[in-house]
């Protein structure tokens, strides 16, 4: 019989599974209060943070956001996730592997300290679940998942930017451009990708499925996830969401705010029917805590990854 833990279940609990007693207001931050360890045998999913926010084009301070994030999570740690009734810790293995290291410095050197990061983590069979920083780290992310589930992956990116403006520069940092890059170097297929919440203007999409935050609205949450999972079938699929995705009165604590955009129920309605979806890998980025009011923006961000972790839970117990 496994000894019940309680208190700072990060760093004393010895088992990959269960859950441990902690009070909400005290102990060590870990995502959810998961163990906090490098050693990855066994794991299912390594949450991880990637603490950047160089490339951004407005406001800076996304890279806070994983801290950020952590610390919002304290309260879904607490109770069974609604509206999933379970523990996903009782049979999915979830460690936070702590944070990306990169010399912020020696930005040439970011992106592939980023890659080598991703690479160490998914050469062990385990998922990724990220944490920015600014929409950028997505980019060496998604090198790093195409190497290992092959390209073209499908992408589906909540976000009130495209991100696809064009960008010939192999060094740039720049969040704006990050998938015309996945785009032209064949790291994502623009057929069977998506874009939702869409409320900024490019002249060129890439050819990229746009649902934009009017069509969402308009349609509604049931629609959007209908046409995503038609979209997106049973490729291999990678998800990233920007937290700007939200309007500005569910997210204000973020770097380049659009209003008009999705609220948190709409996003949370369709990200939680994504079951069907052969997801690889997700990040939830650009949560720049000091534009936040009373943590609104970070609990979001923790909703959105406490669901992702349920989904991944839901296909393993599926044999998926």
């Amino acid at each position: 019989m496994t000894a019940i833990i309680h208190g700072d279940g990060a760093i004393r609990r010895q088992s990959l599974y269960g859950s441990s007693i902690e009070n909400t207001y005290g102990g060590v931050l870990s995502f959810m209060r998961r163990n906090y360890t490098r050693e990855l045998e066994g794991v299912d999913v390594a949450v991880s943070g990637v603490p950047l926010d160089l490339a951004v084009t407005y406001r800076s301070g996304a890279r806070l956001g994983p801290a950020a994030v952590r610390a919002a999570s304290v309260q879904l740690a607490e109770l069974y996730p609604y509206p999933w009734g379970f523990n996903p810790f009782d049979t999915l293995a979830v460690t936070d592997y702590g944070d990306c290291w990169f010399d912020a410095h020696n930005p040439l050197s970011i992106k592939p300290a980023i890659v080598e990061h991703a690479r160490t983590i998914l050469r062990s069979n385990a998922k990724m679940l990220t944490f920015g920083g600014d929409h950028f780290v997505t980019y060496p992310l998604l090198i790093a998942h195409a190497e290992k589930y092959g390209k073209p992956l499908s992408l589906i990116h909540f976000d009130a930017h495209c991100d696809t403006w064009a960008d010939d520069s192999p060094d740039s940092l720049n969040h704006g451009t990050m998938f015309y890059k996945a785009v032209k170097e064949g790291l994502i297929d623009p057929k069977t990708s998506v874009q939702v919440g869409i409320r900024t203007w490019n002249e060129d999409f890439l050819g990229i499925n746009i649902l934009d935050a009017a069509w969402v609205h308009e349609h509604g949450p049931a629609a959007a996830r209908q046409r995503i999972l038609d979209i997106v079938g049973e490729r291999p699929t990678y998800l990233t969401f920007d937290i700007d995705c939200l309007d500005p009165a569910f997210a204000p604590g973020t770097g380049t705010p659009v209003a008009g955009g999705l609220s948190s129920a709409q996003a949370l309605s369709i990200v939680r029917g994504f079951e069907a979806v052969n997801l690889i890998g997700a990040d939830v980025v650009e949560v720049a805590p000091a534009y936040d009011q009373s943590e609104i923006t970070a609990i979001a961000a923790a909703h959105i990854a406490c669901d992702l972790l349920c989904l991944w839970r839901q296909r393993k117990m599926a044999g998926k």
